[in-house]
């Protein structure tokens, strides 16, 4: 029987989501093959979670816990921690120190793909088409006419490096940028500024099933808020359809270009990457590498609709990382 640890928690405003997504992660585990740990990972303790709520403190020396005085140590962790320092590359260059197996990307991948902005950047040669934007560092003057001549109105600004959907506002009058920014300086001191692009949403869950990189079905996603915000994301506030209402061409298109980035960035574990289409073009907004596993979240929805039980997708995770 392999141990695994499932870190969850985190040091962002998601928390609670991770830890719903742990959650889910230990319950469906097949606890035939698997231990499963707890681990609540928090900027003042790092403890494993037994099932009475009792903590017993992780030795970061090892990454390993000690109950009634037998030394735990694990064969393999299951990421499910949003934001830093789960998302951001930490924890996964930690782990690769310790020569302990991890579900997630590796460290590289992950600090690029949270950073919006190098993100898109580094699959823009590759003809990944994503929205005009404009960049601001805490501290910068900001020019609010030249932002709006460069990305429009109505524009969106968002944290640069954040997980979540915390810190987004929908910008409609240039009198609404200046506080939008302060906003979004709560999550990050990095912000980027993006052009309205007026199409479908739609998100694509990529994971590496049995070996092969596959393309799960596409989630069309409608909002009931202005926009895909923390609401609509987690509080029910939108419509997710799946398979996406979208022609067997766009489908196919894309599907294409989140498997090519997938490819591109040498991806491991489970990614969800977001686009806009507009005229039968797919932009491309962000890529998570540890989507949300709740049982609401748009991989557990698009893994269903592939037939993948949660159990399989789980064990697949675990064993490739194996």
């Amino acid at each position: 029987m392999k141990n695994i640890a499932i870190i969850m928690g985190g040091y962002s405003s998601e928390y609670k989501i991770s830890l719903m997504s742990g959650n889910v992660v230990y319950q469906n585990l097949d606890k035939t093959k698997y231990n499963a740990f707890r681990i609540h990972v928090f900027k003042e303790k790092w403890v494993y979670v037994d099932e009475s709520e009792a903590e017993f403190p992780i030795d970061k020396n090892d990454f390993s816990t000690t109950i009634n005085g037998n030394k735990i140590k694990f064969d393999c962790i299951f990421n499910a921690i949003h934001g830093t320092p789960g998302e951001d590359g930490l924890m996964q260059a930690y782990f690769e120190l310790l020569e302990i197996p991890q579900t997630s990307c590796d460290y590289y991948q992950a600090a690029l793909t949270f950073n919006k902005r190098d993100l898109l950047s580094v699959l823009k040669p590759y003809g990944i088409k994503s929205a005009t934007s404009y960049y601001l560092n805490k501290g910068d003057v900001i020019n609010a006419e030249e932002i709006i001549n460069k990305v429009g109105l109505p524009c969106f600004v968002k944290p640069n490096k954040a997980g979540s959907s915390f810190g987004i506002s929908k910008v409609k009058t240039a009198a609404e940028l200046p506080i939008a920014i302060e906003v979004a300086y709560k999550e990050d001191n990095e912000i980027i500024i993006e052009s309205f692009l007026d199409g479908t949403e739609v998100s694509v869950g990529v994971i590496n099933y049995k070996g092969k990189v596959t393309v799960l079905p596409i989630t069309e996603i409608v909002s009931e808020n202005d926009f895909f915000d923390y609401e609509a994301k987690y509080l029910g506030k939108s419509q997710e359809i799946t398979p996406a209402r979208i022609s067997d061409e766009m489908t196919l298109k894309v599907s294409a270009i989140a498997k090519r980035a997938y490819e591109i960035l040498r991806m491991k574990g489970f990614s969800r990457s977001e686009f806009i289409l507009v005229n039968d073009e797919p932009f491309m907004l962000e890529m998570n590498t540890i989507p949300g596993l709740t049982t609401e979240s748009l991989i557990p929805q698009q893994a269903a609709a592939a037939g993948i039980s949660l159990e399989d997708l789980f064990t697949n995770a675990i064993e490739l990382s194996l």
